[in-house]
Formats: C-alpha cells, structure tokens, sequence
C-alpha cells in the first residue's frame, strides 16, 4: 500500500506538513501485522489527604489542608499534630507533608497529622504591628495577626480536635513572615501550641521591634512555654541581631541556629527536616554524618 502526502505538505514553511507526515507513518505502522496499539491505562487520583473550608471572616473562606500519616486509615492511633502556617495547596502545604513522611520513614521524627493553614493577605495575617512609617506606607494593611491567631485557637484546632485522632500534642512551623507570627505567638500567647518553630522568621519588620520587646514580653507574662527552634540565615546584620535578642530572652527554651551559609530562598527547604526533629524527636540514634543531629533536642 503506498500512502501519498497531501499535496501542501511538500511546500516549503506549510505548517500541515509535519502533522500530516507523522499521521501517515502511524497508519503504515497501525495496517502491519502483529503492531497493536494497546488503550492508555486508566488513571487512578492520588490523595494524600483532605481539603475543608473554614470560614475565616465574612465571605472569606480559608483551606486548612490536612494529611494523614502512613497508617492512619488503618488502625485506630492517635498522632500529634503539626500545624503548618502558609500551609495552602499553593504554598508549603506539600513541601512539609513530604518532609514529614520522608522523616518518619527514617525514623527522625514522629509520624504526625499535618494541618495547613491558607494565608492570604500575609501581611496583615502574620504581622503583629503596622510597622515603622514607610513600612506602613508601604503594607497599609500590616499589624492584624492576633485576628489570624483567634482563627487558629477558636474555629482551626477545634475543627481538628474533633474530626481526627489527635493525641494532644502539637507545634507549629513556619517560614519568613509565617515565622515571625510564629515567634510572636511564642511570645504573646505561649500555650497555643507546645512547641514552635520559626525558620528564616522576619524579625527584622519595624526595626526589631518584637525581639526588642522579647524580654520584656517574657516577664510580663511568665507564663508555661514549651520549647523554640529558631533560624536565620545571610539576611543581615539585623536579622541576626534581632534572632539573638530573642534567644538571649529565651534562653533554654530557644534552640537558635545560625545558618548563615545559607539564604532566605534555600533555608526552609534544608532545616524543614531538623525542625520537625526537634518538634517532635524519636528516640532513634543517627550517624552524625546523616545530618540527623539537633545539638538543642532532648532526644538528639
């Protein structure tokens, strides 16, 4: 059987020709004996967790995504909960669910329910101040977190406590802004969580105005407070500065770690691993050349 090109096919710069090349060969191939071209397999969907809806103001609803750990489905545990701010489909939500499957296969950190929180006028959600004048100007609507933070005490752990096998013990992590609130948080209102992480946290926003306030804040409400990890990376002297402030109020309650060969782009992606390690530690012994080493964690 010989099969003609079409007659424009053979112009020079006619944009048919190629498809009309290729549709020609497939039908040579499909007339040959023995060539079978077999249906694409059906595809079946990936689900690593769920998606609700929870009504942050009116006619503004937010995500809070949540994955479920290895196992979870079928057995009846109760697990920890990781709360994760930032934590859309569209921001770390996958990054950390990953991150923390990956450290349980390894046994360097527990197995946990994630939560993710969706943020989205970060600068008014994560931002406990409205900033110095130019800050102001710039991010008119900063300074509104404790509303985000009665979000997440009043509708967002609720909804988990009552809809999953929590075991009562939790943190929260986050990165950059999500970090400062986290640090805020620690800071203002300490027994919403029981431990906290904040990577890359933005203290340097009004000038280091929280870590200035940080010791001052500690007295005042000498309250219990569960444990701190803490990160900056090559942002500066006055990022660096701010983290320590904030660490020499703490004291032992702060694992501070300076990563200064890192940047504000790669930092999250390297310490997510070692944060939910000192979040939540095994009791598993790694080879220091591993990486799995907190000098700070009860359990390292």
């Amino acid at each position: 059987m010989i099969f003609r090109r079409p007659r424009h096919s053979r112009r020079k710069g006619k944009p048919g020709g190629l498809a009309c090349r290729a549709g020609a060969a497939l039908l040579a191939l499909s007339c040959l004996p023995g060539i079978a071209f077999a249906a694409a397999p059906e595809a079946a969907p990936i689900t690593i967790g769920e998606t609700r809806l929870v009504p942050f103001a009116a006619g503004d609803q937010r995500q809070v995504n949540v994955y479920l750990p290895e196992g979870y489905a079928a057995g009846d545990t109760r697990y920890p909960v990781l709360y994760l701010i930032d934590g859309g489909l569209s921001q770390d939500f996958l990054h950390i669910a990953g991150t923390s499957a990956l450290n349980a296969v390894w046994g360097r950190s527990l197995p946990v329910i994630v939560v993710g929180i969706e943020s989205k006028d970060r600068r008014a959600e994560l931002i406990g101040s409205p900033g110095n004048a130019g800050q102001h100007k710039q991010y008119p609507t900063a300074g509104q977190s404790a509303a985000f933070r009665a979000f997440l005490r009043d509708r967002v752990k609720p909804l988990v406590e009552a809809n999953y096998r929590t075991n009562g013990d939790d943190g929260v992590i986050g990165e950059s802004l999500a970090g400062l609130f986290i640090t805020e948080t620690w800071l203002r209102e300490p027994g919403l969580f029981r431990r906290y992480a904040a990577i890359d946290a933005s203290l340097w926003w009004e000038d280091g105005a929280l870590a200035k306030a940080a010791a001052g804040l500690l007295t005042a409400a000498d309250r219990p407070r569960g444990p701190l990890f803490l990160t900056y990376s090559n942002e500066g002297p006055e990022t660096a500065q701010a983290a320590k402030l904030v660490a020499a109020a703490g004291g032992s309650r702060v694992c501070l770690v300076p990563r200064e060969d890192l940047t504000h782009a790669t930092a999250y992606h390297t310490l997510a691993p070692q944060a939910l390690q000192f979040l939540f530690p095994t009791d598993n012994k790694h080879d220091a050349e591993w990486g799995f080493e907190v000098t700070c964690s009860k359990k390292s």
